[in-house]
């Protein structure tokens, strides 16, 4: 029996664990409304949703190298843009290698040049899986038995200015326009 052809969902030979900015959206599995509700243009969090927000910052606070930026939980998905910063610790280039966050993301050849970092710096991949590991755990304990994520997720490299102030818009504005959104369904809460 042949499998078909999967869609690549990663940009082929692209390094996910290098220094930048990464838009990601992952879903419940079935588009399930499980995280709570909106009401208002203002989301609801439930027990499930809060779980889900709170494992977000975890993941700052477990990997120094993550930088949150704009976050929302959607009842049925989370969107986020997350920055990977290797600059982080001057230790793991040395001191003369510190670059402003502008440099480091919209452009500047010397991060060519940069030293290869001595610690492993996680993927994307690794650092969503990580989250959707977590969160699935948290909320099956906390009483959602059959709790999923999707198999994957949707990302995005963010590599202009513009872009990240359309995206950081498109996050903030989501449980406002949360009706018009792909994937809009009837909250049960």
């Amino acid at each position: 029996m042949v499998k078909p052809d999967r869609k690549r969902n990663r940009l082929v030979g692209y390094n996910y664990s290098r220094e930048g900015l990464y838009f990601v959206t992952s879903c419940v599995q079935d588009k399930a409304c499980v995280f709570g509700y909106v009401a208002d243009g203002e989301m609801v969090l439930n027990k499930y949703g809060q779980i889900a927000e709170t494992q977000w910052h975890w993941l700052a606070e477990q990997y120094p190298y993550v930088v949150l930026h704009v976050f929302v939980v959607m009842p049925n998905h989370v969107h986020a843009i997350l920055e990977i910063d290797q600059g982080f610790d001057t230790d793991l280039y040395g001191k003369d290698s510190q670059m402003t966050a502008k440099e480091r993301f919209f452009g500047n050849d010397s991060d060519r040049s940069r030293p290869v970092p001595t610690r492993k710096i996680k993927s994307i991949s690794e650092l969503m899986g990580v989250y959707k590991t977590t969160t699935s755990k948290l909320i099956r304990q906390a009483g959602l038995n059959n709790f999923a994520w999707q198999r994957s997720f949707h990302d995005h490299i963010i590599r202009h200015e513009r872009a990240y102030r359309h995206i950081m818009q498109y996050i903030l504005n989501n449980p406002a326009l949360w009706q018009e959104d792909v994937f809009y369904q009837e909250s049960l809460s």
